[in-house]
């Protein structure tokens, strides 16, 4: 990508004007890594209040279902409101002073990340307010590729707020035009579109590698790979198996005491093993210092997509991670695999129903007949109509 600029840094160019309330986090960063708060006050913005997402605005809380509490901005004095705390939309006690709510969050690309579901919270509290909305637009790491089915009406959720397949393949400032469009908002919004960026170049892929440094977008968004596998990745917290919480590299690793890998991978290769393509698979054994077996030796894979045998286009790994499960399942029928604690605040229902916003994918994994062509055909269905949707709001080149 040349000449690379995110939405932050095309704007800070432009002359101030208004009362701006500012979603930020500690990715919220200007190409010299600035944060987004101190570098709209240095340009002369007149910034009345922040807010912080879910791991808080300097991005200190760990896990998830620990919350954010309000504080006032150390250095400006501002008020900074947790929308990860007593509340997660914004009233009207928190925008009586605010023209323009300004939206600068780096996502990830996965529906269960909750800067979007804050995203489409912010957009309907300016609808309901009449505020304005600019968003800054940044990278999606992920990039442009589609995979898993949709969230199903009636479960909806924190994690999964709108009818959009796991990896839905858009920007925040898209997914803003989307969110308009799917609710009807009556919003004045502006989106500050990036600079010299394509999602199809490597080798980044949706991620201007060389341009600007990886920095979390919360505390286990490690790196870029991560975010590549988070689509498949996240659903093993629904599960008994560790998604590496208490490691160096969480989510880029699974596994459990005693797993036999091997065998599972065999299985996989035999159930569907296009469904493992585009990605390097390594063995491995690592033991977390916290969470899931803590203190235990786990066997389990790390995905690679930062190397040799990476394919952007083929791999999926919302299929991946949902064929590991279902190997093992077949392998293990009386294996305790899905968890019954509370996850994200939805008494009542399975954390894997949540996460998936549905009960296929873990039905079928259960269903000791069920095939991977079963579940296909459905799947390319659900990507297909999405890749319409979308279509209507993509500010960048698709990969079509």
């Amino acid at each position: 990508m040349g000449d690379y600029a995110a939405g932050l840094d095309q704007w800070l160019t432009t002359t101030p004007s208004g009362r701006l309330g500012v979603v930020a986090h500690p990715a919220s960063l200007t190409a010299a890594g600035t944060h987004t708060v101190d570098a709209l006050i240095e340009a002369g913005h007149d910034v009345r209040r922040a807010f912080g997402p879910q791991h808080g605005m300097r991005g200190d809380k760990q896990d998830n279902m620990i919350e954010s509490d309000d504080f006032a901005d150390p250095v400006h004095g501002i008020p900074v409101h947790s929308l990860y705390g007593e509340t997660r939309r914004l009233h009207a006690d928190m925008l009586e002073d605010v023209d323009t709510l300004v939206f600068d969050l780096q996502d990830i690309g996965c529906r269960v990340y909750t800067f979007i579901t804050t995203l489409r919270y912010v957009l309907e509290a300016a609808s309901e307010h009449h505020k304005r909305v600019v968003v800054l637009d940044r990278p999606n790491p992920a990039g442009r590729p589609v995979d898993g089915l949709a969230l199903e009406a009636g479960h909806e959720s924190f994690v999964g707020s709108a009818p959009i397949p796991m990896r839905h393949g858009l920007t925040t400032g898209e997914l803003a035009h989307y969110f308009v469009a799917l609710l009807g908002l009556d919003v004045e919004l502006e989106v500050i579109a990036m600079a010299g960026y394509d999602p199809n170049v490597g080798p980044g892929f949706g991620w201007p590698s060389g341009a600007r440094p990886w920095v979390n977008p919360s505390p286990n968004a490690a790196s870029l790979n991560m975010a590549r596998c988070f689509s498949g990745t996240v659903m093993i917290e629904g599960t008994e198996l560790s998604e590496g919480r208490g490691t160096t590299i969480p989510l880029e690793v699974i596994g459990a005491p005693n797993l036999p890998i091997a065998d599972i991978l065999t299985e996989m290769r035999s159930l569907a093993p296009e469904w493992l393509e585009g990605v390097r698979t390594r063995p491995c054994h690592f033991q977390p210092t916290f969470h899931k077996h803590a203190g235990s030796l786990c066997a389990g894979i790390q995905l690679h997509t930062d190397g040799p045998g990476y394919d952007h286009a083929r791999f999926r790994p919302w299929r991946y991670v949902l064929l590991f499960l279902k190997a093992l399942r077949r392998l293990h029928a009386d294996y305790a695999l899905w968890h019954d604690r509370l996850y994200e605040y939805e008494p009542g229902r399975r954390a894997i129903d949540v996460i998936h916003g549905s009960l296929q994918p873990a039905n079928w994994v259960d269903a000791r007949d069920a095939t991977p062509a079963d579940l296909e055909t459905n799947l390319l269905e659900t990507e297909a109509l999405w890749r319409d949707v979308r279509a209507a709001h993509l500010i960048y080149p698709d990969d079509t």
